[in-house]
This record gives structure tokens, sequence and C-alpha cells, in this order.
């Protein structure tokens, strides 16, 4: 499922999402290369978080080859900042769009709800718990971790928590067939989450390889439901919309 609009309307202009959005788009563009092999190992190996290196578990000039001939050695000097560039780097057009998409779809809603200083506070710090939720499941492993979708797992935590009612229509593919339906956030986000334990604890057997970073979504999206009552603002509860008919109003609280 792809969800591709919600019914969820928004006060705020939403500009420090499509400045997120327009960070992860120019990063793929000019550091990444668009995906050409030599950037794209070249920034995933420098700007990507590696567990082994930040936790120093790993031995330097350990590594891993994320293309013939071209390796990703941990170095002696751990790079904490990574945990902050990593989720603008990605491994590949479709990593990237569907992450877009689901920033672009909830991101504005949780913005809106605790205005732009405190959403960026609260998107990094989502961000840094899913790397540690990650690193701690896999402290050993050299193999570099990339993407927004940490981060955007405790919007989508956050919006759950906010917004559970909310319809978000979604494209629904059934083989070859694809269809159109509007759901429930709680059934939408719901089922998503579902997906990642599942997904999390089938990667308990290959830890050392590649692929979806299970536990870093999980991270963040609990991070999301913990943390968005210390970030939204008050006036943003009195004002969360209900469905009547088809619609949706707001709904003052107190």
């Amino acid at each position: 499922m792809f969800p591709y609009k919600d019914e969820n309307p928004t006060e705020l202009p939403a500009i420090i999402t499509v400045g997120f959005i327009a960070a992860n788009v120019l990063a793929w563009l000019f550091v990444q290369g668009m995906g050409a092999t030599e950037p794209l190992v070249r920034s995933v190996c420098e700007l990507g978080l590696i567990p082994g290196e930040v936790l120093r578990t790993a031995k330097p000039g350990s590594g891993v080859e994320l293309a013939p001939g071209m390796f990703c050695l941990v170095d002696a000097a751990p790079g904490y900042w990574t945990v902050l560039t990593s989720m603008f780097m990605h491994g590949g057009w479709l990593h990237l769009i569907g992450n877009m998409l689901f920033l672009w779809v909830f991101g504005n809603n949780i913005e809106d709800a605790m205005g732009h200083v405190r959403f960026v506070v609260f998107y990094v710090v989502c961000g840094a718990a899913a790397a540690g939720a990650q690193m701690l499941v896999n402290p050993h492993s050299v193999v570099p971790m990339v993407g927004a979708s940490g981060a955007i797992s405790g919007v989508l935590g956050g919006y759950l928590l906010l917004y559970p009612r909310v319809r978000v229509h979604t494209l629904l593919f059934l083989g070859f067939y694809v269809t159109t339906v509007a759901l429930p956030a709680y059934v939408m986000l719901g089922y998503w989450a579902l997906l990642q334990l599942l997904g999390g604890l089938g990667s308990l057997t290959v830890l050392e390889g590649g692929g979806t970073a299970f536990f870093a979504h999980i991270g963040g999206f609990v991070a999301g439901l913990l943390l968005i009552r210390f970030f939204v603002r008050e006036d943003a509860l009195r004002r969360r919309p209900t469905p009547v008919a088809g619609y949706y109003r707001y709904r003052t609280f107190g």
C-alpha cells in the first residue's frame, strides 16, 4: 500500500516538510549522483551510519564490498555526525521516492501540530532514536545505514497518535490490478507497523547482511509515539479533526 494523500487540513505552510524533501532530493542529485555507482558508493560509505564504527565495536580497516571492487572500510575515528547525515542519503530511486511520498503525506500535519522549530527537533530526535535502535540490535555491523525512513517513522508514530481516524487515500496493488482505497490512519499505519515488526523479527537471523533496517523503523515509530505529546502544541490538540458525514470538521476540546 502506498499513501498519496490524506483528508487532514492544515493551517501552517509546510515549509520544513518541503525543506526536508528538498534537502533529500538535492543530496540525491548532487551528492549521490542520482545513483551512479561511484558517487553512490562514496556517499553511502562516507555519510552513511556504520554501527560498528560509531560504537567502536568493529575493527578499523574491516568493511564490506558495496559494489564490485568498491569497499567501505571502518575508520579508526568514529563518524558521529553520520547519525545526522545518514538521514539524507538513500540507496536508490525507489528508496528516495517512497520515503519522500510518506513524508509529504504525513509530515505537513505533524509540522502543523507542532510548529516549524519543534518539528525540526522532533524529526531529528526520532531519526537519532531510529539509528540507536538499529545499532542496539546489531552493534557490530559494518554495513552503512542510510535513509530518511527512521525519522519519517517517528512522524508516522506521531500521526497515528494524533489522527488515528483520519482517512488516508492509498494505492492498493492486487497483482496486476491497481485500485485506490481510503483507510483510517490506524488501519493503514497499523498495517505498516506490523510489516516492520514481522520484517524485523525475520531479519534477526541475517543481521550481517544488507537490506531494510527494520529496527530503525520500529525505533523511530516508537519514539514518535512516545515523544509526540512533548512537542505538539496545546491548541493543536484542541483542534483535531473529527469525521462527519464523509468530510472533516474541527472539534474543539474543553
